[in-house]
This record gives C-alpha cells, structure tokens and sequence, in this order.
C-alpha cells in the first residue's frame, strides 16, 4: 500500500484531489493538513511513500517546506508538487520534486503521475536493497548492481540530503557507497547488531568509536577522519545502553 498525505490551504481543493487518490486501491490517503505546520505533523506521524504538496500555503512556501523536509530524513518519500502556476515548475524540479501537477488537476494527468508513481514503487522494491550473510551485507545500489561489504569493514551510515539517500563509507574505499533511495535507517542498524543511530543523519559502527567528546564522536582508525558526526540528545542514553551492553 503506498500511504500519501495531501497538503493544501484550499480544503475543498484537497477533498477532491483525495477522493481521486481514493479510486485508486494501491494509494491510501493518510491525512489533509491546511497549512505547513500541520504537514509537518502528519509527516512525522505516519512518513508517507508520497506527498501532495500545494505551492502557496499560508504560513510557508512549498518550495521552502521541502527544505524542512529534507531535514526530516523522509528518505524514499516522493513530492508531487500541484499549483496553478506553471512558472514554479522548474524551481520545484531543481528542489528534486518526483512530478508537478498543474491546477486544475485533470484525471488524466493525475492518473499519468499515480501509475509513475506506482513504476518507482515496483521498481525500488524493497525485497531488492539489502542482503546479509555470514558476516557480510549485499548492498544494491540500483536495480542491478550491488556491492558485497563485510561488516567489519564499514564505519558509518550517513544521510545525504540532496540526494536523498543513504551512504556507506567503508575503510580503504576513496568515496562513499550511495544506496538504493528506499533503503531505510532502520534497516541499517538492525542488519548489525553494531550499527547504532547517533542522530538522524548518522548511524555508526559501534566497534570503531574511541570515545565522545562535546557530543562529537572520535573514531579509531582507519576512521579518524570522521570529525563530524554528532551525538543527537534524544540518541545519547540509546548509543550509551548500546555501548554497556557491546562490553
């Protein structure tokens, strides 16, 4: 099921984008929020695979909340942008919106982005993204191509926020390994149990910290480089009762 929220100041506007959605049995509509801070509540309630995002909201720009969003680590979350205007198409495109949708909404066009939509959704499968044996992991970085890691060999998941999507650095590797988009931080840390999250941008493997200084993580080497990685308020007491229990 692909769960999706609607975000529109016009309630009478996102009723009838909503019960379109509805005709469709994959797609399930979670919420209606009017305004962005509202948005910003039901995405945190439920991270739907898909959001319908107005343009002109009343307390935010739509173009600046899907920077809010990017802070939210949605990860595999496709927008659909929908206005009236067609000159915020490219802006939206540049923020690396998944589609535009022109008001008035014609079924047609709706129906051409669902079944996109639904292609992205077959297509990044999640039976695909993640394999693990005998103390290594099979990452698929698309739908063909993977790399085989073993687990000692890898530091640090980390979050890239333009691309969206997760990273491995692993030692003796000159740049990160880019993951499938619909790989989630959740996945990661509970395919080891050394990978704990730290903050919502980082998970770390337990085995290379030093120590955690001012909430910044030391590594031992060969990850000593890594100086920036913080310890979140809400992860500390986790990463501290995941360490004592690693003893």
């Amino acid at each position: 099921m692909i769960q999706s929220i609607i975000i529109d100041d016009n309630k009478e506007a996102a009723e009838k984008l909503s019960q379109s959605l509805n005709k469709y049995s994959e797609i399930q509509v979670m919420g209606i929020a009017n305004n962005g801070m509202g948005g910003l509540d039901l995405i945190d309630k439920f991270s739907p695979n898909v959001l319908f995002l107005d343009i002109e909201l009343p307390d935010i720009s739509g173009l600046d909340f899907l920077d809010h969003l990017g802070n939210r680590n949605l990860e595999s979350c496709l927008v659909v942008i929908y206005t009236a205007y067609a000159s915020y198409i490219l802006p939206a495109f540049r923020k690396k919106v998944f589609d535009v949708l022109l008001k008035p909404i014609e079924e047609k066009e709706l129906d051409g982005i669902v079944q996109r939509i639904k292609a992205y959704q077959k297509e990044e499968s999640p039976k695909q993204t993640i394999s693990k044996k005998n103390g290594k992991q099979l990452f698929f970085i698309n739908k063909y191509d993977f790399h085989v890691v073993d687990n000692k060999e890898i530091g640090l998941f980390q979050y890239n926020q333009e691309l969206r999507c997760w990273e491995v650095i692993v030692a003796n590797s000159k740049s990160p390994i880019k993951l499938k988009r619909n790989v989630k931080g959740n996945t990661l840390v509970s395919s080891d149990d050394s990978f704990v999250q730290v903050n919502q941008k980082f998970i770390i493997n337990i085995n290379y910290l030093l120590e955690v200084i001012d909430n910044l993580c030391v590594f031992y080497p060969p990850f000593e480089y890594l100086n920036y990685v913080k310890v979140g308020c809400w992860y500390r007491r986790k990463l501290i009762e995941r360490f004592t229990n690693n003893l």
